[in-house]
């Protein structure tokens, strides 16, 4: 069972948390784990491949440059992330198929939604680097954990 956000930010004041400039798709709405990073830009071919694999209770972190032209998770891949070992998504970008996100066991966050899918290989993208949006640097190895409340980022896992 996860810490609630508050009271993680009580007891851990140099946590950081993020602009609330996010929204709840996924089928639960509390999450943590470890931080997998994406950076791409209205192609989401590395988000499936990302998801193809194992999540053994991470959290992937894309960062789509706040792109609102186009959707980087649909329910297909929702589908694969609660199959592998997901513990969440958070986009900063927008996802579609709201519905079906809804009915996955994993925590899906992002800025929007968007019927429009994304193109496949329109745009080169890279992983496992430090992102950086909505006021926060996401690193590879740290720890985001995430609730009705908001999103917290630590260097560390802050609980059991």
């Amino acid at each position: 069972m996860m810490t609630a956000t508050a009271d993680l930010c009580d007891a851990h004041p140099d946590v950081t948390v993020c602009e609330p400039l996010f929204r709840d798709y996924g089928g639960t709405t509390t999450f943590h784990g470890p931080i997998r990073t994406l950076k791409v830009f209205e192609d989401n071919a590395l988000v499936r491949t990302a998801l193809e694999q194992p999540g053994a209770g991470r959290v992937l972190v894309v960062d789509g440059g706040g792109s609102l032209r186009c959707a980087l998770v649909g329910g297909q891949l929702a589908e694969l992330a609660a199959r592998n070992g997901w513990a969440g998504i958070v986009v900063n970008g927008c996802v579609r198929d709201t519905k079906e996100l809804a009915a996955q066991p994993v925590g899906i966050k992002a800025l929007a939604s968007s019927p429009r899918r994304s193109e496949k290989g329109l745009h080169a993208g890279h992983a496992d680097r430090v992102v950086a949006f909505a006021g926060a640097r996401f690193v590879p190895g740290d720890w985001l954990y995430a609730d009705d409340d908001g999103i917290v980022v630590a260097d560390r896992a802050l609980t059991g």
